[in-house]
Formats: structure tokens, sequence, C-alpha cells
């Protein structure tokens, strides 16, 4: 009996071999191969032959792995039966054991060895295979016929196959990791929807119809933004999009009318999009129409956010940085009692830094504690009072146009001359128009309801 069990030993590697090759089989393709064979000779040739007609190859290998596991499980059934006797026992140890054994020799093991080497797995394979088919004949073919008349003669996991590969050229060192990276973040953009990447509603800036150009191109200049959407009655109520170039070129040929034109009047009709739109659909249809900024509507038809086109790429390129983005030490003393610190800082680090203790609520950064206390994001000038320190939005950071260092200085430091630059304190009306120079334009009820927008800068 000891044969049977040698013989059963070999077809449960055999079956473990063809589970890896299977395995490596997939993971590269046909360009894959064509790429190796400008690095490994003559031993690639054979896997171009392979990788030409992948499925009658993995046809021959699903064929033989099954015939050697089923052969190996009637071999261990007759030994069984010799050691233990007839009965059911054989019948249910053979099964207990051949599971386990097939599940690890013949299925993890060598399918995970078969996609770590997947380059010398599949060489090998090729040299077996290749002379294999010859003497099969139509028999590959034959193998393949059942899937084809049931619909599922075309190639499978067309984009399984390009992931793998790229994956193999990165080993290779043909590609870089942040290019493999890209290329498979451009796989995912049809997984991923506007919610995911839009601008929230809570960070954009807004800009009522009946304000004035004047007043308008002050929230453009203070805020940032080149594009800003133009509300109603409320948010909700989004009736076009403002742009700076159209504001400063109106306000440029019409100089009188600067203070009582009203944005409405040059504004761009808005694009709106659901907020359950794939990205690369929304993607194309931006560039088909030309636009760069779309509002996006929930479920109810409110508001939901805004997505530009930069945020799409940024699922591609990553986070996308302008000329303006400075590296900042997290904390910069400007004096005694005064300091610079980015507006990630936590809240923590900044009471202790002044030894004050800040009581603040769903609240972790600096930058987000002037937020709450404002009652909104925070533009450049904008002021509030916290636990004895005047916190001074500083700077604008990034794309979107952050808020990217504050100013802390212990209140009873601060000069009173300050007091007309925009202190929002708890939802106040200003928000640093005062510092502009245009006099009262852009004064109390221009600063955004909303928060900070994504524009093209």
């Amino acid at each position: 009996m000891g044969w049977l069990l040698a013989a059963a030993v070999a077809l449960t590697l055999l079956a473990g071999w063809c589970a890896s090759a299977e395995a490596a089989l997939a993971r590269i393709s046909r360009a894959g191969a064509k790429e190796l064979g400008r690095g490994v000779g003559e031993g690639s040739t054979p896997l171009q032959v392979v990788l030409a007609e992948v499925p009658r190859y993995l046809s021959v290998l699903l064929l033989v792995r099954i015939a050697a596991e089923l052969s190996a499980t009637v071999l261990v059934v007759a030994v069984l039966l010799h050691w233990v006797g007839h009965g059911w026992r054989a019948f249910v140890v053979t099964a207990a054991v051949m599971t386990v054994v097939i599940y690890v020799a013949a299925g993890v093991v060598p399918r995970s060895l078969g996609q770590r080497s997947a380059v010398r797995v599949a060489t090998v394979a090729a040299s077996v295979l290749a002379p294999l088919m010859r003497l099969l004949g139509p028999l590959p073919r034959l193998l393949l016929s059942p899937g084809s008349a049931a619909g599922r003669g075309g190639p499978p996991g067309s984009e399984e196959d390009l992931r793998g590969l790229v994956d193999l050229l990165e080993q290779r060192q043909v590609i870089q990791p942040d290019e493999r990276a890209m290329i498979h973040s451009v796989f995912e953009l049809g997984d991923t929807i506007v919610r995911e990447v839009m601008v929230p509603r809570t960070d954009m800036v807004f800009v009522e119809r009946s304000k004035t150009l004047r007043q308008a191109l002050s929230l453009a200049l203070r805020s940032g933004f080149s594009r800003i959407p133009v509300v109603g009655e409320n948010e909700d109520d989004i009736v076009g999009i403002s742009y700076l170039k159209d504001i400063v070129t109106r306000s440029y040929e019409h100089r009188e009318g600067e203070s009582v034109e009203k944005v409405d009047s040059i504004m761009r009709p808005a694009t709106f999009v659901p907020e359950s739109k794939p990205i690369d659909a929304l993607l194309r249809e931006m560039q088909a129409r030309q636009i760069h900024l779309a509002i996006v509507i929930d479920e109810y038809g409110g508001t939901a956010g805004l997505v530009t086109i930069e945020d799409i790429l940024e699922e591609i390129v990553g986070e996308i940085a302008d000329e303006y983005d400075k590296e900042q030490p997290p904390v910069e003393w400007l004096g005694e009692g005064r300091a610079r610190v980015t507006a990630r800082l936590p809240v923590e680090e900044l009471a202790e830094l002044f030894g004050v203790r800040i009581e603040a609520e769903d609240v972790e950064t600096v930058g987000g504690l002037l937020a709450q206390r404002l009652g909104r994001v925070p533009i450049a000038g904008s002021v509030a009072t916290v636990a004895g320190l005047r916190l001074t939005a500083e700077s604008l950071a990034g794309r979107r146009n952050r808020i990217g260092t504050v100013t802390v200085e212990r209140a009873a430091s601060a000069g009173r001359g300050r007091d007309g630059d925009g202190r929002g304190g708890d939802g106040g009306g200003g928000d640093g128009a005062a510092s502009n120079g245009r006099g009262g334009s852009g004064r109390t009820g221009n600063g955004p309801p909303g928060t900070a927008l994504d524009s093209a800068g």
C-alpha cells in the first residue's frame, strides 16, 4: 500500500504545480511576455507562445489539476479501506484529510507562490505546456467549447490582467512605484463617486446675487478663489457661478458701474451633478462641456458641495500643490507672547504653548477651533478670541485656499487698533474686509454664509 500513498502524494504535488502555474499565467499577460522577451533571452519564447492563447493552456491545467486531485483522493480511499476495513470511517477520514491536504498543498500555498514568483513559475510552466499542447492536439479546443457555447468565450478579467502587468513591470523596475499607483488609480475612477471627492458644502464660499461687483471682487481677493457660486434666497438656491476674470474685465471696462452693478449681471450658468455620479463619467462630461466646476446636489435637491476637475485629477496624481505652497514650521515665535502656528496644530499643543486651558468640543486643530468660534470657515484676516488668545487667520495654503497659518497672541497684548479688521467672534458679520482698502465694500454681510470653495486659483 505504500506505493499507493506515494502516488497520491505525487498527484497532490502535481495538482499544486498546476494551481501555481494557473496563478502565474493569470498574473502576467501577453504584453508582459513581450517585455520579458527583451530581458530573459530564449527562455521567454515558450512563454510568449503560451500567453498568446492563455485560455487554452489554462483549460489544460484545470483538467490536469482536477484529475490529479480526484485520483489522489481515490488512492487514499483505497489505502484506508485496506487498513481500516470496509465501512463509512474510511470515507469520512479520506474526506477530512484530503480536504485539508488539497486546500494547503494544491490551493493556498502554490497559488501564493505563483503570484509572488509569476515570471519564474510561468516560464517553467510554459516550457512544459508548449510541447504538451502539441501532443494533445485538438483536445484543448474541445475543452473550451462548453464555455464558448455558454457565452463565456471572451477574454475574462482584462482589467485584472492589466493590473497584473502593471505589478509585473514594477517588480522588474520598468516603472516606478508612484507610476504604478497612478495607473491603479485610473482603474479605480469608475468605482469612485462624486461624493467621495467633492468639496463639502461647509467648505464653500458663496456670494449673494445682490452684491455689487466691488463686493464680489473683494470677496474673491480675500478668499483666493477665482470661481464662486452665486446664491439667491439661501445656499440651496445656487443661481450661477461668478468668475474673477469676468468681474475684473467688467470692472475695468465700466469703472463707474463697479459700485452699483450686481454680480448676477456677469455670472455664468451653474452645472449641477448628483453626488452619486461616477467621477470618470463626470470627467468626460466636464471635458466635453469645457467646464471646470460643477455644483453637487444631494438626493433632496439641496447643495451638497462642489467638485472641480482638479479634485478628480487628484484622485489619479495625488494632491496638487501650487507655487504658493511652502512648508511651514508647526510653531514660529514672532515675539514674546506672539506666535505663528499652522492651522493643523492640535488644540492641546496650543494650550500648552501659552499655558491656558482651552475648552473645545468636536474640534482638534487650531483651524477648526477658529472656524468653530467664527461659525464659518475663516478666510485671511478673520479673527476670534478663545481663552484669552487672539487668533488671526493669516494666510491661505493649498489649491483649495484653506487657512494655512494662524497668528496667536494674548488678547491683552493685542492692540486696540486691530478691532476693526474683521473680528468674527461667534458669527459676527465682518470677516477682514476692512483691511482691503476699499472703505465699506464687502463689509458686514459679504462674508461667506458657507465656507471655503475649491477653485482654479
